[in-house]
């Protein structure tokens, strides 16, 4: 078991080096400066959080992995995303994180020493830099050296291939388990490891400024690939695989701003709304049907938005789709308004599904009333919405999902916490007890909700909501 990372990393049909080439390969290289320098604007709300975690585990070794490459297909891997945790402990870019890297926390006198492990920039008397695909200079560009890991990130930084040898003397350690096998094959289990995961999701439960900030850049990121998506709808209309279009065009801005997706874009026109995730986006665009779009952008730093609207893809509602929108709107709003500091988090379900329960006892499809739906032993509204009415947000598009439920789904909503309201109507096509106009009808309306000492920040509302305005907006897209 090592973690030394010196042994190049080739396959059967690399071509074989020469003594010559070897020896070549070695002398005249010159050194390269900095692309990074600068301090990271993360690196002071990060190293508070640290000092949070190592508060709640004094006297214990703690060990939280980047991850490790997963294999996509045969030696071709995908793309690489550390988690979270590491993400957040350390304030590291996207880009910047190096796979299989280890956040050590050191116990000591007063605290712990916080050590970055990581593959540094190549060293040239290594054949690594030219034939290890995985961490080759030549093949996935030049990684940061230690001392620019330390001065950009403000934590010190070490070769992973040291860390085995550091980890011999005797400790309690806890490890953030399933991120990095090698690890865990190393370190015995701990009763006390989930500990460790817990902390680490509950911490992220309230954002700080920078988070905040971040979560913003995400959700205007998400606004003009939104706007970029409304401009193609005739395109899509005209494609056979129309929900390609929508999907290609979301994304081709995400990049185009140097972004990434911060989870699969889900694209549903027509009957596939009713798929809660349906991310094959392999169908047509239709005149006359509705386009539900879930889709967040995730910055540079990570952070992602996570925006629903669901809208007449030719730019008009008819009248059972309005119909559905409104009670689905309404639901949101009550969802919203109950978003305040010292409300319980459930209470944003309840507001959503009361609305729902009420909209759907006045179509006439319920069997009981709306209050006795309501009662947690009955819940027949829930055959047309099953999923709850909002989560929290952050690094992970469903952040925090490790918190124990008295913090999270049983807990009161606090100043900083960034979650989704998020109801919705789903009628399957084949649904009868719908009447045949309303079959196949899927909405959701998804906004990003900052809770703050006033109340609720929805952070995504430039986007439009009501049906008037929405039809409004999509006319004044796509005429210009």
């Amino acid at each position: 078991m090592t973690f030394d990372g010196e042994k190049p990393v080739t396959t059967s049909y690399d071509l074989p080096v020469s003594e010559p080439l070897r020896q070549l390969m070695r002398r005249g290289w010159g050194e390269r400066e900095s692309e990074s320098a600068a301090i990271h604007e993360s690196a002071p709300w990060s190293r508070q959080r640290r000092a949070a975690l190592s508060a709640l585990f004094p006297g214990k070794r703690l060990l939280i992995p980047a991850g490790q490459f997963k294999v996509r297909n045969n030696d071709c891997d995908y793309t690489f995303r550390a988690n979270s945790a590491f993400i957040h402990l350390t304030g590291m870019v996207a880009g910047e994180i190096v796979p299989e890297s280890i956040l050590l926390f050191e116990p000591t006198a007063t605290g712990h020493e916080e050590t970055l492990f990581v593959h540094p920039k190549n060293d040239r008397n290594l054949e690594t830099f030219y034939r290890d695909r995985r961490h080759g200079e030549f093949w996935v560009g030049r990684y940061l050296a230690l001392a620019e890991i330390k001065k950009r990130y403000q934590i010190n930084a070490r070769n992973i291939k040291e860390l085995e040898e550091f980890l011999l003397s005797k400790r309690e350690t806890l490890v953030h388990r399933g991120e990095d096998s090698t690890l865990d094959a190393l370190i015995p289990i701990n009763e006390n490891d989930s500990k460790l995961t817990i902390a680490l999701s509950e911490l992220r439960l309230i954002k700080d400024e920078f988070e905040i900030s971040e979560i913003r850049k995400a959700v205007n990121a998400t606004i003009r690939g939104f706007t970029d998506v409304m401009k193609s709808l005739p395109d899509a209309m005209n494609h056979p695989r129309g929900e390609r279009v929508i999907d290609g065009t979301f994304y081709k801005r995400a990049r185009i701003d140097g972004n990434e997706l911060g989870y699969n874009t889900i694209a549903a026109a027509g009957a596939h709304a009713c798929v809660l995730h349906w991310i094959r986006n392999d169908g047509p665009a239709l005149s006359g049907d509705l386009l539900l779009l879930d889709a967040g952008v995730e910055v540079e730093s990570h952070y992602t938005a996570d925006i629903t609207r669901t809208i007449p893809i030719n730019g008009k509602f008819t009248e059972a789709q309005r119909e559905i929108y409104e009670i689905v709107l309404a639901a949101q709003e009550a969802g919203i308004r109950a978003v305040k500091p010292g409300a319980k988090y459930r209470d944003i379900n309840n507001a959503c599904m009361k609305e729902l329960a009420e909209g759907l006892e006045r179509l006439g499809v319920l069997t009981v009333t709306a209050e006795e739906s309501l009662d947690p032993d009955v819940g027949l509204h829930r055959r047309w919405s099953v999923h709850a009415s909002g989560h929290m947000l952050g690094i992970d598009v469903h952040d925090c999902a490790k918190a124990r439920s008295e913090q999270y789904l049983d807990g009161e909503l606090a100043v900083g916490h960034v979650l989704t309201v998020e109801p919705g109507l789903y009628i399957q096509p084949d649904d009868i007890l719908f009447p045949e106009e309303y079959r196949g009808i899927g909405i959701r309306i998804e906004d990003d909700v900052l809770v703050t000492e006033n109340g609720a920040e929805v952070l995504s509302r430039e986007l439009p909501r009501d049906p008037d305005s929405l039809e409004a907006w999509i006319g004044s897209l796509q005429s210009s």
